[in-house]
């Protein structure tokens, strides 16, 4: 385990963590989860980063980066699709989960 993968294994762990404070019924949740993917999204950009800058690629690393990407992209996407009922969110979050 390196750097980079301990990040993305960071990243996954993000998910529970975003999954429970979206849960939350109060009003600063939705600033709370913003920053929670901004986290996700900057440990993303990092630990490719790394991994380039000082030769730590892997193949573990080369398989669950994305895997890491779109697990919090989906979990995010089907929170917001059954928090805000609305039909053409509901069918852009299909089409964005089912294209991943």
């Amino acid at each position: 385990m390196n750097l980079p993968n301990l990040l993305t294994v960071f990243r996954i762990a993000l998910v529970p963590v975003f999954v429970g404070v979206f849960t939350i019924p109060s009003s600063w949740t939705h600033f709370a989860c913003a920053g929670i993917f901004a986290l996700a999204a900057i440990t993303d950009w990092l630990d490719g980063y790394l991994a380039r800058a000082m030769n730590l690629q892997s193949r573990f690393g080369a398989f669950l980066d994305p895997v890491a990407d779109k697990l919090l992209v989906a979990v995010a996407l089907v929170m917001m699709a059954g928090a805000h009922a609305n039909l053409w969110f509901s069918i852009a979050a299909v089409v964005i989960v089912g294209r991943e």
